[in-house]
Protein backbone atom coordinates (compact mmCIF):
# COMPACT_ATOMS: atom_id res chain seq x y z
CA UNK A 1 0.00 0.00 0.00
CA UNK A 2 1.75 3.49 -0.84
CA UNK A 3 1.63 6.44 1.56
CA UNK A 4 0.66 9.70 1.18
CA UNK A 5 4.04 11.09 1.43
CA UNK A 6 2.61 14.91 1.26
CA UNK A 7 0.48 14.31 4.23
CA UNK A 8 3.69 12.56 5.92
CA UNK A 9 5.91 16.10 5.45
CA UNK A 10 3.03 17.86 7.06
CA UNK A 11 2.62 15.61 10.76
CA UNK A 12 6.41 15.98 10.11
CA UNK A 13 6.12 19.79 10.66
CA UNK A 14 3.10 19.78 13.00
CA UNK A 15 5.27 17.36 15.29
CA UNK A 16 8.75 19.26 14.47
CA UNK A 17 8.53 21.23 18.04
CA UNK A 18 7.74 18.02 20.06
CA UNK A 19 11.17 15.81 21.97
CA UNK A 20 10.87 12.45 21.40
CA UNK A 21 9.20 12.19 17.76
CA UNK A 22 10.25 8.91 15.65
CA UNK A 23 8.47 7.01 12.62
CA UNK A 24 7.88 3.40 12.09
CA UNK A 25 6.29 1.10 9.63
CA UNK A 26 3.32 -0.07 11.24
CA UNK A 27 -0.23 -0.80 9.93
CA UNK A 28 0.83 -0.75 6.24
CA UNK A 29 1.87 2.32 6.86
CA UNK A 30 4.12 4.71 9.05
CA UNK A 31 3.29 5.33 12.83
CA UNK A 32 4.55 8.50 14.40
CA UNK A 33 5.90 7.52 17.64
CA UNK A 34 5.99 9.69 20.54
CA UNK A 35 8.51 8.92 23.42
CA UNK A 36 7.43 5.33 22.73
CA UNK A 37 3.61 5.62 22.05
CA UNK A 38 1.90 5.49 18.91
CA UNK A 39 0.70 9.33 18.39
CA UNK A 40 -1.04 9.25 14.81
CA UNK A 41 0.23 7.81 11.23
CA UNK A 42 -0.30 7.40 7.83
CA UNK A 43 -2.32 4.26 6.05
CA UNK A 44 -2.76 4.89 2.56
CA UNK A 45 -4.15 8.09 2.24
CA UNK A 46 -5.88 8.18 5.53
CA UNK A 47 -4.60 9.44 8.64
CA UNK A 48 -4.90 7.51 11.96
CA UNK A 49 -4.83 9.31 15.24
CA UNK A 50 -5.00 7.37 18.79
CA UNK A 51 -7.46 9.69 20.72
CA UNK A 52 -7.84 7.33 23.53
CA UNK A 53 -10.98 5.55 24.30
CA UNK A 54 -12.21 8.78 25.98
CA UNK A 55 -11.93 10.12 23.26
CA UNK A 56 -13.06 7.58 20.94
CA UNK A 57 -17.02 8.52 20.23
CA UNK A 58 -16.10 11.80 20.24
CA UNK A 59 -13.96 11.70 17.30
CA UNK A 60 -16.34 9.29 15.96
CA UNK A 61 -19.25 11.81 16.08
CA UNK A 62 -16.98 14.36 13.43
CA UNK A 63 -17.05 14.10 9.70
CA UNK A 64 -15.00 12.14 7.78
CA UNK A 65 -14.20 9.80 10.79
CA UNK A 66 -14.44 6.15 10.80
CA UNK A 67 -13.42 3.54 13.20
CA UNK A 68 -9.45 1.97 12.58
CA UNK A 69 -10.93 -1.29 11.79
CA UNK A 70 -8.67 -3.33 9.75
CA UNK A 71 -8.93 -6.83 11.13
CA UNK A 72 -12.52 -6.82 11.55
CA UNK A 73 -12.60 -5.62 14.91
CA UNK A 74 -12.38 -1.68 15.78
CA UNK A 75 -9.45 -0.22 17.82
CA UNK A 76 -11.31 1.58 20.78
CA UNK A 77 -8.75 3.96 21.08
CA UNK A 78 -7.82 4.80 17.16
CA UNK A 79 -9.43 6.62 14.07
CA UNK A 80 -9.08 7.49 10.68
CA UNK A 81 -9.62 10.40 8.93
CA UNK A 82 -9.99 10.82 5.68
CA UNK A 83 -7.86 13.36 3.28
CA UNK A 84 -11.44 15.54 3.40
CA UNK A 85 -11.18 15.80 7.23
CA UNK A 86 -7.46 17.42 6.52
CA UNK A 87 -7.76 20.11 3.77
CA UNK A 88 -6.61 22.53 5.69
CA UNK A 89 -3.35 22.79 8.05
CA UNK A 90 -5.59 23.94 11.26
CA UNK A 91 -7.46 20.40 10.88
CA UNK A 92 -4.22 18.58 10.72
CA UNK A 93 -2.88 20.24 13.75
CA UNK A 94 -6.20 19.90 15.59
CA UNK A 95 -5.81 16.45 14.90
CA UNK A 96 -2.23 15.67 15.61
CA UNK A 97 -2.93 17.42 18.63
CA UNK A 98 -5.63 15.24 20.03
CA UNK A 99 -3.67 12.15 19.33
CA UNK A 100 -0.24 14.11 21.41
CA UNK A 101 -2.89 15.23 24.07
CA UNK A 102 -3.54 11.60 24.64
CA UNK A 103 -0.32 10.08 24.81
CA UNK A 104 0.90 12.94 27.21
CA UNK A 105 -1.27 10.78 29.58
CA UNK A 106 0.58 7.46 29.69
CA UNK A 107 3.52 6.42 31.37
CA UNK A 108 6.70 6.81 29.69
CA UNK A 109 8.23 3.81 28.01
Amino acid sequence: MAVDEYLGDRIRAVLASEAGVSERRMFGGIAFMLRGHMCCGIAGNDFMVRVGPGGYQAALAEPHVRPMDFTGRPLKSMVYVSPDGLGSDEALERWVGLGVAFVATLPPK
